[in-house]
């Protein structure tokens, strides 16, 4: 269901009620752009902090316009899911002077693609619901309070303000008006003069005006006429302007400006628009999936929650107060017992594997009024890919319940079976800590093979590889011109590398990457800040180099701009899902499977985490 600033307040109750009912719930986005700089890119080498860093400045520079929200509901009579895919688009419209006016890049490479999938810009631009953050709320309800305070003191025809004993007995005196704006006070105060003397119209439209004309106004009008009711409105073109209303008494001026101020705070209450999907979801506590969703995560936590901080650790904290209960599909699908079975993990690729031996197609029905996803190829919007997640989730729950011992029906969300993948989100190109561990510490990074090393800025994959030659075939991770991560495939030859390469008089430095990370390049040689004759500038390659080598399993070369595709990485090796089963039990857990499903089996791993990948 697609859902825009033009049917978002009749949706939203069903949307309540589609997040109450749930099993579960798959969340997706299409972004303005990923990647604000060339030196933010991911790379393999990255640390944990490292990459939300790199992930969090991205997210501050660029817009999440489409959110993708589908709800799953398991029905017991069919033994079939109930689908709710819902597709909003958002766009952070100011809706007053005072609201923010927010500043976001756009990425041509996104943009491009996007438009190649057949996405609308214009329903972002012109019919994107509004959204604020709580803080941003907050600030906007604490200026309208205040500005309500300051017309109360002008409300009386004598201008002085009943109410509490603090404000009894202010009176206004005299206004300033500035010289150039005289004439424009005086005009306005004779069409109204004329308005209220003619006694023909209830309601007079003042000509547009800013924002200091239209205090004045506000200030004039009412120290000189009585009777009459003040609200600024906004044309068609987006003009501002004053309307004066004939009110017949005191207690009609009073009921005037109470409805005026409670179109004020709906307004608000309009603004706020997405933001309270993003607190249904939250306030749920339904398990919460996604496909390769850190970035999604990150940017529904910075338009939609409250800022990210600058500390790592604080980021999950705030990620799992937010959302208790997580599945990233693409790191289920890389971990046992899936990763043998699949070979592409993309969304499309998963989805259409999961749907054959020795997984099964899941039985899965739109609901009435949703079934605009029964065609296929609709890639790329966010509502049909939350619905693709949902699906590929269910294939891998159902294929993870056949496995059991007295398989009976489907896993339960909340079964101990899904404990290795909760709280997980997926991390691209770390091949030897693929995830972040949102409830418990991260797993070790291990990189005592993998060294930092300095170079002329002349020098090419080529250079590397024949340096390291004696030592295996290696990866590259380019840094910058004059300085790359090398790791050696073969990790054993690491104690070799400084013992061997650490010579004086080179034309590079080499450091260890734990020394690097923490900045210990004590008593390394300095290289010279030339070159030697025998390496002629040329252009750096920018396209993957790999040597031939015997070795099948051999990891690639990587250019500076260019990194290997997931299926080129080495697959990190866990203990098998059939061992995993071998191991004991803890005792006192109940069976709450209920209704056909695998609920919880104790704590049954699908295998025991090492703790370090590879």
């Amino acid at each position: 269901m697609e859902v825009t600033r033009k049917n978002f307040k009749e949706v939203l109750p069903e949307v309540d009620k589609a997040i109450k009912e749930c099993c579960f719930i798959a969340i997706d986005g299409e972004f303005s752009g990923l990647d604000a700089a060339n030196h933010s890119h991911i790379a393999p080498f990255d640390t944990h902090e490292e990459r939300y860093g790199k992930v969090k400045k991205s997210c501050s520079d660029f817009l999440m316009f489409q959110v993708g929200i589908c709800t799953f509901k398991y029905n017991q009579k069919t033994e079939r899911y109930e689908a709710r895919p819902f597709n909003f688009y958002v766009f952070p419209r100011p809706h007053s002077r005072v609201a923010p006016d927010l500043r976001f890049l756009c990425q041509a490479s996104s943009i491009d693609f996007l438009a190649s999938q057949g996405f609308n810009f214009n329903k972002v631009f012109l019919e994107g619901i509004s959204y604020l953050t709580p803080e941003q709320e907050g600030n906007l309800r604490d200026v309208l309070q205040q500005k309500h305070r300051e017309v109360s003191l002008f409300s009386s025809p004598a201008f002085t303000t009943p109410g509490t004993d603090e404000q009894a007995g202010v009176t206004k005196g005299p206004i300033h008006i500035p010289d150039e704006q005289k004439e424009f006070i005086r005009k306005n105060c004779e069409f109204i003069q004329n308005f209220m003397d003619e006694l023909v119209k209830d309601t007079l439209n003042l000509p547009p005006s800013n924002g200091f004309q239209r205090k004045l106004l506000y200030q004039t009008i009412r120290q000189k006429f009585t009777g009459v009711h003040l609200e600024t409105k906004t044309g068609e073109k987006k003009e501002r302007y004053i309307v004066v209303t004939r009110v017949k008494s005191e207690d009609e001026l009073k009921k005037k400006e109470k409805e005026k101020q409670a179109a004020e705070i709906a307004e608000i209450d309009d603004a706020v628009g997405f933001t309270q999907v993003i607190k249904m979801i939250s306030q749920s506590g339904k398990l919460l999936l996604g496909h390769n969703m850190l970035l999604d995560i990150i940017h529904i936590l910075h338009q939609f929650y409250y800022p990210l901080p600058n500390s790592y650790e604080d980021f999950k904290a705030m990620t799992h107060c937010a959302f208790p209960r997580i599945v990233d599909t693409k790191l289920m699908g890389s971990m046992n017992p899936f990763k043998e079975k699949i070979p592409s993990t993309g969304l499309g690729d998963l989805q259409k594997f999961l749907e054959f031996p020795p997984f099964c197609k899941p039985e899965v029905d739109l609901a009435e009024g949703f079934s605009s996803y029964n065609t296929p190829d609709q890639h790329h919007e966010a509502g049909f890919d939350a619905y693709l997640t949902g699906l590929c989730y269910i294939s891998m729950t159902n294929y993870l319940g056949s496995l059991q011992k007295n398989a009976s029906g489907r896993v339960s969300p909340t079964s101990s079976l899904l404990d290795p993948y909760v709280n997980k989100l997926f991390l691209m190109r770390m091949a030897d800590a693929p995830y972040i561990d949102l409830t418990g510490p991260d797993l070790k990074l291990k990189r005592e093979h993998v060294f930092n090393i300095s170079f002329p800025k002349e020098w090419k994959n080529e250079d590397l590889n024949q340096l390291f030659s004696p030592f295996g075939n290696i990866q590259i991770s380019w840094l910058n011109d004059t300085s790359a991560y090398v790791s050696l495939y073969r990790k054993e030859e690491a104690k070799n590398v400084m013992k061997t390469l650490c010579k004086d008089n080179t034309v590079y430095q080499i450091i260890r990457y734990n020394d690097h990370k923490t900045g210990n390049s004590a008593n390394l040689r300095k290289r010279p800040m030339s070159a030697p004759d025998c390496l002629p500038p040329s252009k750096k390659q920018k396209s993957l180099n790999v040597e031939e080598s015997s070795s099948e399993s051999a990891a690639p070369f990587v250019s500076r701009s260019i990194t290997p595709p997931l299926s080129d990485i080495i697959a990190p090796e866990v203990p098998s899902y059939a061992d995993a089963l071998k191991k004991s039990v803890k005792n006192g857990q109940s069976n709450k499977s209920k209704n056909k499903e695998v609920g919880d089996h104790g704590d049954v791993k699908m295998f025991e985490e090492p703790e370090n990948w590879g």
